[in-house]
């Protein structure tokens, strides 16, 4: 496959321009850090320039169609997200958590173009250079390339990469009568055998080494094992007793409180546009609870807040 030709076509640009401009991509990013979801660590964000992602972006288009995402990936994935993530463990009893260490960071060109050719896409050393020059970043000069958060072509590169890693974990949980799902970084096993989850581990890190070396890891900090006798969160939605999805009740006591001063003009705008957005996740994954919130405070207040696409009890 020869993608620098194709973008060179596309862009009316030379190839030996887009090489040099390949060289020098790595570098045009803007770092920063954020906060880690229930931790003290921090994330490191690395931005690219406008020119780094609009040629991300373009090489995506000519990658996608070629290159396969597993159907057990509900991340960046149209059609699918948060909630059928969820929705494919909610009448499983038994559930186990786990998660990748530094997921995006572990990600190496090595990885990508390996993927690649098992797709049967080969590629010489220019048009190599060129992708790991273009989706890949440095943290420093003399760093690795690795995969950056942030970039516009990184979640699909991620699910690319990880292909081979679902399809043989999917298949071995069929046998094992285990539901298997991927969200990113998180990962989802869940079945109604008793104690059979327990064999999980395991097999996730050997066929981690198997495909990726030491390259791709397992947060241990982050296995989780629980069943309906304790609460059940996946990707921040609590799996009922009952086999419904649900947004859980803190959460809901903390919007219901929001509508509540809403109702007295409490909110400032910031706040308002807050409550929008938590209604428009609710309306996806528990519905009803905007019927609720309607009857105890007014369908026109909600109505106020809602779109008409929500769902509004009576």
């Amino acid at each position: 496959m020869n993608i620098i030709e194709r973008i060179s076509e596309d862009l009316l640009m030379p190839e030996k321009e887009l090489l040099n401009f390949s060289s020098t991509a790595p570098r045009r990013y803007k770092k920063y850090t954020i906060a880690k979801r229930n931790s003290d660590e921090r994330r490191l964000i690395a931005h690219p320039s406008k020119e780094v992602k609009f040629l991300q972006r373009l090489l995506v288009t000519h990658l996608e169609d070629k290159l396969t995402i597993h159907a057990s990936a509900n991340a960046y994935v149209k059609q699918k997200g948060i909630k059928s993530n969820a929705l494919a463990h909610k009448d499983n009893q038994y559930l186990l958590k786990m998660d990748f260490k530094n997921f995006f960071l572990s990600i190496t060109p090595s990885i990508l173009i390996e993927q690649m050719l098992a797709f049967g896409i080969g590629l010489d050393d220019r048009n190599i250079e060129f992708i790991s020059g273009i989706l890949f970043w440095k943290l420093r000069r003399n760093s690795p390339l690795r995969l950056s958060i942030g970039a516009p072509s990184s979640p699909f590169i991620s699910n690319v990469i990880m292909y081979n890693f679902d399809r043989l974990i999917e298949k071995e949980c069929k046998v094992m009568g285990i539901t298997y799902t991927r969200y990113a970084d998180d990962l989802a096993f869940s079945t109604n055998i008793k104690d059979i989850l327990f064999e999980i581990p395991k097999l996730v890190k050997n066929t981690l080494k198997k495909l990726y070396g030491s390259k791709i890891r397992v947060n241990t900090k982050k296995t989780v094992f629980s069943s309906k006798k304790f609460n059940r969160h996946i990707t921040g939605i609590t799996l009922t007793n009952n086999n419904l999805l649900s947004i859980g009740r803190k959460k809901k006591r903390f919007i219901s409180s929001l509508v509540h001063k809403y109702t007295l003009e409490l909110l400032s705008d910031e706040e308002i546009l807050q409550l929008k957005g938590l209604l428009s996740h609710v309306s996806n994954i528990e519905p009803l609870f905007i019927g609720r919130l309607s009857n105890k405070y007014g369908t026109n207040i909600m109505t106020d807040l809602a779109p008409s696409k929500f769902f509004i009890g009576n």
